[in-house]
């Protein structure tokens, strides 16, 4: 990246919160401390309450490279890892990366150019979904595909522009000063939020598809069900937080579950013409499934419609049934804690 060689490179630090990751964590930060970048550069690891071999992993990377630090997060909390990660952190340019992320070999050095050739707050790019079996690739399918996600680039792609949001996200450090991290109460969509808030401030987000970081999809239907709920549950609380955050992208889902579920109930009590909603949807989904699935093996293509009705049933669930209470509890603490160098 660094084309004149007088031209020093700002420092970096990698912020990374992690929760049961003996699966892929040592492969996520082996592919931060090879990153092609010639600034100083620093990983911190915030760890949770791990029930399998996190920690020792974690302890044998801090042992095997002087780079490597960790934090203590005993909430177990992805915003709370977050920040004190950040806290822990010194150098004025803040990469996150999640413990089952693996970065493309320029991320840092693109991220950093592009930060300096755009002015923006924060950048970030597609969220590479990647299977290592049939089920995971039929999720990471469907979460790559329009009718999956909808016109998200940081899923699908496009070009270079301002964005709502992006995936993860390299940040200036005066950026999250300013807003004073992430609010600690969203426990799911801290990143939407938190975008939202610099954006609001004028900053500028910016997605670029130069960024590129691997993602590993939830193992089974329950784990992608779940994950997915919660999503859908935490945007509605953002959308209570922030007013005017919502848009019609997001209440595509609750409006499909609301349809289904009227479709079935009067399919069976009133007429079976109401039948047409809900099979039109599943005629739809394995419809865009084909695309999707395409160069993929007939096991993982025959999964792709149970991963994007899972994906779109979950999230339309958890939208609904977000209770008002989460809200109040946020709005209860408006200003997250600040933050400062460690």
């Amino acid at each position: 990246m660094n084309a004149n060689p007088d031209v020093q490179l700002p420092a970096v630090s990698v912020i990374m919160p992690v929760l049961d990751e003996e699966r892929h964590l040592r492969g996520a930060v082996q592919a931060i401390l090879a990153q092609e970048y010639a600034g100083e550069m620093e990983v911190v690891i915030a760890l949770g309450p791990s029930t399998d071999r996190t920690d020792e992993i974690a302890a044998e990377l801090v042992r095997d490279d002087s780079r490597v630090h960790t934090v203590p997060n005993p909430t177990g909390r992805t915003p709370a890892a977050l920040n004190a990660a950040i806290k822990a952190s010194r150098h004025p340019i803040v990469v996150r990366v999640d413990g089952h992320g693996i970065l493309s070999p320029n991320y840092i050095a693109t991220a950093v150019r592009l930060l300096e050739e755009t002015g923006a707050q924060n950048v970030g790019g597609i969220m590479h979904a990647e299977g290592e079996n049939d089920w995971e690739h039929a999720v990471a399918a469907a979460m790559t595909s329009k009718v999956g996600v909808g016109n998200a680039a940081f899923h699908t792609g496009g070009e270079a522009q301002p964005a709502e949001t992006v995936y993860l996200g390299v940040f200036r450090r005066e950026a999250l000063e300013q807003q004073g991290g992430y609010n600690e109460e969203f426990i799911r969509a801290q990143d939407w939020e938190l975008n939202f808030r610099i954006r609001e401030a004028g900053g500028l987000i910016w997605f670029s598809p130069e960024l590129k970081v691997s993602y590993r999809p939830r193992p089974s239907v329950k784990a992608l069900a779940k994950q997915y709920k919660d999503y859908g549950r935490w945007r509605h609380v953002v959308a209570r937080y922030h007013s005017g955050s919502i848009n019609l992208r997001y209440l595509a889902p609750p409006t499909a579950v609301c349809a289904i579920a009227a479709g079935l109930v009067l399919g069976a009590l009133v007429t079976p013409w109401a039948l047409v909603v809900p099979g039109g949807y599943l005629a739809a989904i394995v419809a865009g499934s084909v695309p999707a699935g395409r160069g993929l093996p007939l096991k993982a293509r025959l999964q792709i419609p149970v991963a994007l009705a899972t994906m779109h049933m979950s999230w339309g669930y958890g939208f609904l049934t977000s209770p008002r209470a989460l809200a109040k509890k946020v709005i209860a603490s408006r200003r997250p804690a600040v933050l400062s160098a460690g």
